[in-house]
């Protein structure tokens, strides 16, 4: 049996044990997926971590369990608390980059060695973006990298991993922590994840001005940048902007000339 259909069994299975038309939080366990991989004689996933990550940033649920949302919600995974989770009802929320903005081409500081060895990954992404200092470019700020893979815990919602986090600071002295959200290949963004990254940050820095960042490969050395905003429980767009990264010799003067009515 393939894997995606194991997940699926499990994942509408569990949801079944909680739903009630009624609800728009259903509670549950970790503990579950070993049940339910038993009770359906089913083989049992090595990583239980891999089952519940797919379906909250590769996949959709099952049909059986979108049906039984309203017309403009969905159903999303979330973490609640230590090895405890939550089927959250609420209006269809989507990061998907746009089709006709520009590709602003800017030099590709990504060393040479480093380019040859890295794939199309999270890793890979963080990298480029990284070396290239776009979240400066992006935010305007002067930014540092305080850690990548953080991960820690946040009250109410239990252990979360933020893919890298800066501090920045701009030229007024505002000060800023800026959490980056990162997906190579064909993972989705995650609203719910962006919801984390924020109360994290508002807990731990509350005395800095949060940005939340997402970024996202739309090809090899093509770049998607969010800035994002909670706004209504609701998580919003506030800029959007494609990089890509060339040879400066590929930077025509047309192209130089092109750029400078966004800074006249």
């Amino acid at each position: 049996m393939k894997k995606s259909h194991i997940y699926s069994r499990i994942i509408r299975e569990i949801f079944r044990r909680h739903y009630t038309p009624d609800a728009d939080r259903l509670y549950f366990q970790r503990s579950e997926i070993e049940e339910v991989a038993k009770e359906l004689n089913i083989e049992l996933p090595k990583n239980y971590g891999d089952l519940i990550y797919s379906f909250r940033f590769r996949r959709p649920l099952p049909d059986e369990i979108r049906s039984t949302a309203p017309p403009e919600y969905e159903w999303r995974i979330e973490l609640s608390g230590r090895a405890n989770y939550c089927f959250t009802l609420g209006k269809i929320n989507r990061i998907i980059p746009r089709n006709d903005l520009r590709k602003i081409k800017i030099p590709d500081a990504t060393p040479e060695i480093i380019s040859k060895y890295t794939s199309g990954d999270e890793q890979a992404l963080l990298t480029k973006v990284r070396y290239n200092r776009i979240i400066d470019i992006f935010l305007g700020v002067t930014a540092y990298s305080l850690q990548n893979h953080l991960r820690t815990t946040v009250e109410g919602i239990g252990q979360i991993e933020i893919d890298e986090i800066y501090v920045g600071v701009n030229r007024h002295g505002n000060q800023f922590i800026i959490p980056v959200q990162a997906k190579g290949g064909s993972d989705q963004l995650g609203v719910v994840q962006t919801q984390q990254d924020i109360i994290y940050c508002c807990q731990k820095f509350p005395e800095l001005i949060c940005r939340p960042i997402s970024a996202q490969f739309l090809d090899t050395n093509l770049i998607a940048i969010f800035e994002l905003i909670s706004e209504d429980e609701t998580i919003r767009v506030v800029d959007e902007k494609h990089y890509l990264l060339v040879p400066n010799q590929e930077i025509s003067d047309q192209e130089l000339r092109s750029y400078k009515v966004y800074y006249d």
